[in-house]
């Protein structure tokens, strides 16, 4: 301020100064008069910078002077600066929100008072088939058309979570939405959807779980309830006596291998992954299925001429890293159900190969009926059967295979299923080579040791 007084000052003594010297007192008000003009115009003139600096709004093009125009300069390139820096701060806090809801696994979409898109995530483009950039502006009731939110869209409290199918749902491949309408700010409104689909899923696999075991439970139930009741009113000699309670240790013996399945799939899925630390020799192994797959064909072809032919293939000193009780439970179920669906006279072979890669092999081939083509994808389903009645028959329980294909799952196998109607099947598990080792190397290692 006292700059600009000395200046303004200066410029009249000066000009009073030159007038006096060119023409006495007349001439020292005319060039008084000049000079105050002129420090006007001058001082307009740095005005005019700073507006024309103002307007552009940047603080890096701010002019250079001194004096109170100067002064308020550096004041206003001070507040401008701190004005971009909130500026830059709000929009990387911006930024770093709309990439937390980017990441969210839920579909969120902001609508203006009308309904119009304000903004939406890749997620919910994906539910419901938006283009993220070209939808903006475009009335949600345009673009999603499902007569249930069509509906609830008109409730001025919004959704609460209305189910609909998603874009891409076939019937193949079915895909159902929950979806959500929640009113926020000054008449806005924010959308959530979420893929229920695994969901359902699994809620309509819990059903079925249940209707199947309390139909297989069922059937024997009935039959035992009807044997007992005949054994309590009806006076029976002894070899029908016999016969009802044969009948019955039959049906109970049902009962207890469904159970048995059902506990054995309860501890798989509920137990933690096998480790690498145990090894369990091949042998052994296939030599209790052995065992059991002959004490299974006896009961089976009792009373016939020609009893199966069971095959087991030369097995190597290998040894396989995992749950014992698991990997007998598969390899067991394989060869089970070989000797169920094969008639008798029939032929399972049992082999271990290893392969190229470094993996093996365990499969079972029978010379059964076979198996069509499209029931092949559905046969590791909990109670799915190819043929139900002959099943029943043969004691199965529907959960042999399940069994299997959890076992391999969790000990890094594959299960692989080959069979044509008329031609046999055969099954195999193939194991990673990361489970596998000669066993004769390792017990030469192990006597190394001690």
């Amino acid at each position: 301020m006292w700059f600009r007084i000395f200046f303004f000052l200066s410029f009249q003594l000066a000009g009073a100064a030159l007038g006096w010297h060119l023409a006495a007192e007349r001439g020292a008000l005319a060039c008084l008069l000049v000079a105050g003009l002129l420090w006007l115009g001058i001082d307009l003139l740095r005005g005019a910078r700073v507006i024309r600096w103002l307007r552009k709004g940047s603080s890096a093009e701010a002019p250079q002077m001194r004096g109170l125009w100067g002064e308020a300069c550096d004041r206003m390139r001070r507040l401008l600066r701190q004005s971009e820096q909130k500026t830059r701060d709000s929009e990387h806090r911006l930024q770093e929100f709309l990439a937390g809801i980017q990441a969210s696994p839920n579909g969120v979409v902001l609508l203006d008072r009308e309904g119009r898109i304000e903004w939406c995530n890749q997620m919910a483009a994906e539910h419901f088939g938006f283009d993220p950039q070209r939808d903006v502006q475009q009335l949600i009731g345009n673009l999603v058309r499902e007569p249930a939110f069509a509906a609830g869209f008109a409730q001025p409290d919004g959704l609460r979570g209305i189910q609909m199918p998603g874009r891409n749902s076939t019937l193949s491949r079915p895909v159902r939405l929950a979806v959500h309408l929640y009113p926020y700010g000054e008449g806005r409104r924010l959308l959530l959807s979420s893929d229920v689909t695994a969901l359902e899923q699994a809620e309509a696999m819990r059903r079925d779980f249940v209707a199947n075991v309390s139909h297989e439970i069922r059937t024997p139930l009935t039959v035992l309830s009807g044997f007992v009741e005949t054994l309590q009113t009806l006076p029976l000699d002894e070899p029908e006596r016999a016969r009802y309670l044969d009948h019955m240790a039959q049906q109970a013996e049902r009962m207890q291998s469904l159970v048995q399945d059902l506990l054995t799939l309860s501890r798989i899925e509920g137990s933690p992954l096998p480790g690498a630390s145990v090894w369990i020799p091949l042998k052994k192994l296939v030599g209790e299925c052995a065992h059991e797959a002959e004490a299974l064909s006896a009961l089976l072809t009792a009373g016939h001429a020609r009893p199966h032919r069971l095959h087991f293939g030369p097995m190597p000193e290998a040894e396989i890293a995992g749950i014992s009780s698991e990997l007998l439970s598969a390899m067991s179920n394989l060869v089970s159900n070989a000797i169920r669906y094969t008639p008798a006279g029939g032929q399972i072979d049992v082999s271990w190969q290893t392969l190229a890669d470094g993996r093996a092999e365990f499969s079972v081939k029978d010379t059964g009926p076979g198996i069509a083509a499209e029931h092949i994808p559905r046969l590791t389903e909990r109670f799915y059967r190819v043929d139900t009645s002959r099943s029943r028959e043969t004691g199965g329980t529907g959960l042999g295979l399940a069994i299997v294909k959890h076992v391999a799952q969790r000990h890094g196998a594959e299960l692989r299923i080959e069979s044509k109607p008329g031609q046999g099947s055969r099954f195999a598990i193939v194991f990673p080579a990361s489970r596998l080792r000669d066993g004769t190397a390792a017990a030469s290692g192990a006597r190394h040791a001690a």
